[in-house]
């Protein structure tokens, strides 16, 4: 049997190994936050998430918000709430949205 390695967190609202096993069954691949003390669980947005936040279009700040609330497992909910731990989360979700690398071939 081939056992996953997490990496290990402490701090508040950390996930279980069977959670995380959980999350994996479920959405797949996943991400993990890490700030300070403190870690949020993200799946990879779909379609429909992605089309709601640009919705928001001109304002990033909003933009960012709805990613983290419509990809949101889990986690310390501060890191929603506190405009500080809101902020450095946001600077990963670009990692969060990865798309895969297309090419155009004209024939």
């Amino acid at each position: 049997m081939n056992t996953p390695t997490y990496k290990v967190v402490e701090g508040t609202n950390t996930a279980s190994p069977e959670q995380l096993e959980e999350w994996k069954a479920t959405h797949g691949e996943f991400f993990g936050i890490v700030i300070e003390d403190k870690v949020c669980y993200l799946k990879k947005p779909d379609r429909k998430a992605l089309s709601f936040a640009s919705q928001v279009g001109s304002d990033p700040m909003k933009f960012n918000e709805v990613i983290l609330k419509n990809c949101w497992l889990g986690g310390d909910e501060d890191i929603l709430t506190n405009d500080s731990l809101f902020l450095a989360a946001s600077s990963k979700l670009d990692q969060v949205i990865e798309f895969k690398k297309a090419e155009l071939v004209k024939y």
